[in-house]
């Protein structure tokens, strides 16, 4: 009976995810026909499918995962539409939903009905001045024609238990249309693996570049002071008059030392995002750009520290990238929240032809962000104008 109750519950609702795809499809059309329009009806219509994703769950156990939101500038977007492969899978399971999903679920409701109906009949029909009709049109005036609700109630029994194959077949197709291909789930497996490893890389790397600069710089530091005030000690007890001068350029460079620590500690986790957030971080970085720098960015509150920080360090160094390369004379930076996840642009007028090879700096922010599970894309055409494009999931 449980598996009964479960498959009326998927065909009902799927009933009106149904008639919420007939809607949909009429939408995509006028998208289609009106294609500035898709970045914003793709995002409504994958709702729309994301609700027979979490039906199918419900039934069956099996999660199909959504795809990932499509980020960018507002006409990428609508070409990223129509070429990706999520969303064509989308519009065909719109389709057959569309039809199939009306037909059983008004099938699986009109058994549930009349079902329901059938045993009233002989109670009630005598009480109806001229009888009255059932479910299937027969008029009901006499108790022979009341008591034919039996052997269609059992009729229409037998057929409810059928609904578990009826959801069963709807719930099959929902996964060969929605699932993602294997050789996709394969390729996106070994993207996560590489990911994985250029994180751990990365990770090693960054380890070694702290204690090289610790070692190197803070250290050797540390030891000329030790050195100066053992000097500065000698001469206080055989020469006092000139010990002052021993002094001062021992704390000189214990200040040299202090402030390669900062740099240190800075290039790590920079304190400016634990004292401003990320959104005033940014916004000190586009105030000492050297290239006039206009900062659009929602109240996006605090976020996972590594967010925080791969975010403020890809916009660093694409801002530097500006001052040094482009030629520019305006740059925007952009942050905003969308689908838990953030997304960072950073767009400039310059000469464009940013190229990843001659060591800009994008091989670095692609690596940071990869890391994460993000993405970094760059369109740099030669003219120009930049756009880097940075999105960072936040999880949920």
């Amino acid at each position: 009976m449980k598996r009964i109750w479960a498959a009326l519950f998927y065909l009902a609702t799927g009933l009106l995810t149904a008639i919420a795809s007939w809607l949909a499809l009429g939408v995509l059309l006028l998208s289609v026909v009106v294609l500035p329009l898709l970045p914003i009806t793709a995002p409504l219509m994958r709702r729309i499918v994301d609700l027979d994703r979490w039906r199918l769950a419900r039934l069956t156990g099996v999660e199909v995962p959504s795809p990932e939101p499509l980020t960018g500038p507002w006409l990428h977007r609508a070409q990223r539409v129509l070429a990706d492969p999520a969303s064509r899978r989308d519009g065909m399971w719109l389709l057959t939903h569309a039809l199939f999903g009306t037909l059983f679920g008004a099938v699986a409701i009109g058994i549930a009905g009349a079902l329901v109906q059938q045993p009233l009949v002989p109670l009630f029909w005598w009480t109806i001045h001229g009888g009255m009709d059932n479910s299937f049109g027969i008029h009901v005036d006499s108790w022979a024609s009341a008591f034919l609700s039996v052997p269609i109630g059992i009729v229409l029994a037998l057929l409810l238990t059928q609904t578990p194959r009826l959801a069963a077949l709807d719930a099959s197709w929902a996964k060969a249309l929605l699932a993602p291909p294997r050789a996709s789930l394969e390729t996106r497996l070994a993207e996560v693996v590489a990911t994985r490893a250029a994180a751990l890389q990365a990770h090693g790397a960054e380890l070694r570049r702290i204690e090289r600069n610790l070692h190197d710089g803070t250290q050797n530091k540390l030891v000329g002071v030790v050195m100066m005030l053992g000097i500065a000690e000698r001469t206080l007890v055989h020469n006092p008059e000139n010990a002052l001068q021993a002094v001062l350029r021992a704390q000189d460079a214990a200040g040299d030392a202090l402030t390669e620590l900062r740099d240190v500690v800075r290039s790590i986790h920079p304190p400016v995002l634990d004292d401003l957030g990320l959104d005033g971080a940014i916004k000190s970085l586009a105030a000492r750009c050297p290239v006039p720098c206009a900062l659009a960015a929602d109240h996006l509150g605090r976020m996972p520290a590594a967010v925080e920080a791969a975010a403020y360090f890809a916009v660093a160094e694409a801002l530097t990238n500006v001052a040094k390369h482009s030629g520019a004379e305006q740059a925007w930076v952009s942050l905003a929240v969308q689908d838990f996840q953030l997304v960072v642009v950073i767009h400039d007028d310059g000469r464009g032809g940013a190229d990843e090879k001659r060591g800009t700096g994008l091989d670095g922010i692609r690596g940071r962000v990869e890391a994460l599970d993000g993405t970094a894309t760059v369109s740099s055409p030669e003219g120009g104008p930049t756009v880097l494009t940075v999105v960072l999931p936040m999880g949920r």
